[in-house]
């Protein structure tokens, strides 16, 4: 995993996420590949965090930011704008089919839902009879929504959180999250299942008073706070009604599920639950410069449009031309090559493989997700869900070992799964081009890793 061990004094300037080890260096990628310094070809099967959606060295993303930088590299979003930023923005509202009418870009996905968090809150202050004491938001537990501020702070993961309480704002309250393998009872059929989850929405405007609230935020498909979890159906029209029914806005975070990584551009598309407010990133720029955004309801801008006509919010790096270019050019890389489908297809074969090689894994208590989007939940005893002790540090070691030279491939792992501390899962999330044949050697490499994981256990 590093080129020193915790013994050696440390030869970097840079404050790596890890403080006794020096990670070793990538010096190249092509493709589903990544080739490290020590000459490992490394297979990216999880695309960092869900984000090498195409992959590494698409020439024609390079070629379009060189062209970029040939045409101008930066302006400041309060004097100009400029072609490329216009273009992507038409294109994805397009792909909302005109439901979502504008895009705020900025740079990375905590930036992302700060911004969704300022507009919900300056949207209510715009109306013709403002709302000055909507100024809560509700979210869900576990759920990670960014490590900013504003962000870690309508998140729901315990051990994000833990260091940073005393900084953390007091306006967000959380809810159960649609989690069928642990949250839902006996022979609760899945409209009990929302029913109940809708009902305890509804209970928690009703305790904090509905007149306070401004929005409630999700993720379509948990990402790192719960390892790929999808809602069961019916779940998201049920909470957006009762948002609804208080006049609350409803925002959801497609920051990792969203831009084609579950199997349509948009992970909403999938139930037709069309957000007042919506996050995106990873996928959107495929990690071929750091690029977010926000899509954001007609209604919220008309809304502004006829008050100050100002978001009270900008950053320096807000709708920068590299990033628009390098997101613009993903996004129609994705379109013609017809990517959603290779993501649907393959994401059917990834899931059918797990199952087959993992389902009776001994240790393995649920195998879930959508497209090319999967997680693992590693359990003690299946029967009565267990976990493994926090002490082992179970994803953490699934992790570090899949990284070795004779595994060489990326399990995204984290801890926190069951309850924010306890629990443990992996990712897998390959980039939108992988092959029949590059599924079946994460599969078999996965499980080796995990047999070698359990062996020492």
């Amino acid at each position: 995993m590093s080129d020193l061990d915790s013994s050696t004094p440390l030869r970097s300037a840079v404050l790596h996420r890890d403080t006794h080890f020096i990670p070793k260096k990538a010096i190249g990628g092509k493709g589903s590949y990544i080739f490290l310094e020590d000459g490992t070809k490394f297979l990216d099967s999880t695309g960092g965090a869900a984000v090498s959606c195409l992959g590494h060295g698409h020439e024609g993303v390079q070629q379009a930011i060189k062209d970029q930088l040939d045409q101008i590299s930066y302006c400041h979003s309060a004097f100009f704008g400029t072609n490329v930023t216009e273009e992507l923005a038409q294109l994805l509202v397009d792909s909302t089919g005109g439901k979502l009418s504008k895009l705020f870009v900025v740079s990375s996905g905590s930036e992302a839902v700060e911004a969704a968090l300022k507009l919900a809150r300056q949207y209510f202050l715009e109306l013709p009879a403002p709302q000055p004491d909507r100024t809560r938001f509700i979210a869900r537990l576990p759920s990670y929504h960014g490590t900013t501020l504003g962000a870690l702070g309508v998140g729901g993961h315990v051990m994000r959180r833990q260091p940073f309480e005393p900084l953390l704002a007091k306006n967000t309250s959380h809810v159960s999250p649609c989690y069928a393998y642990r949250g839902k009872k006996d022979g609760e059929s899945d409209a009990e299942y929302v029913a109940r989850l809708a009902a305890e929405l509804d209970a928690e405007f009703q305790r904090v008073g509905p007149e306070t609230v401004c929005a409630f935020i999700a993720e379509p498909v948990v990402g790192a706070a719960l390892g790929c979890v999808p809602a069961v159906p019916g779940y998201f029209p049920a909470m957006k009604a009762v948002c609804k029914k208080y006049g609350a806005l409803f925002i959801l975070d497609e920051i990792m599920s969203g831009m084609g990584r579950c199997g349509t551009l948009h992970a909403w598309e999938q139930e037709d639950v069309v957000p007042d407010i919506q996050t995106i990133g990873k996928g959107l720029g495929g990690g071929y410069a750091p690029v977010s955004g926000i899509l954001i309801n007609d209604f919220i801008v008309e809304t502004l449009d006829k008050g100050t006509g100002m978001f009270r919010h900008g950053q320096t790096y807000q709708g920068h031309p590299i990033s628009c270019a390098a997101a613009l050019a993903v996004q129609k890389v994705i379109k013609e090559e017809s990517l959603l489908e290779n993501v649907r297809n393959m994401g059917a074969y990834l899931e059918q493989q797990l199952r087959q090689h993992l389902g009776d894994h001994p240790y393995v208590g649920d195998i879930r997700g959508k497209g090319l989007f999967w997680g693992i939940e590693f359990v003690k005893d299946k029967t009565t869900k267990e976990p493994f002790d926090t002490k082992t540090r179970l994803s953490s070691l699934i992790q570090e070992k899949a990284l070795q030279p004779e595994y060489a491939i990326s399990l995204y792992g984290n801890p926190g799964t069951m309850d924010g501390v306890r629990g443990d899962h992996v990712i897998l999330a390959p980039p939108y081009i992988v092959s029949k044949e590059e599924i079946d050697i994460i599969v078999d490499v996965t499980v080796k890793v995990l047999d070698e994981v359990f062996k020492g256990l």
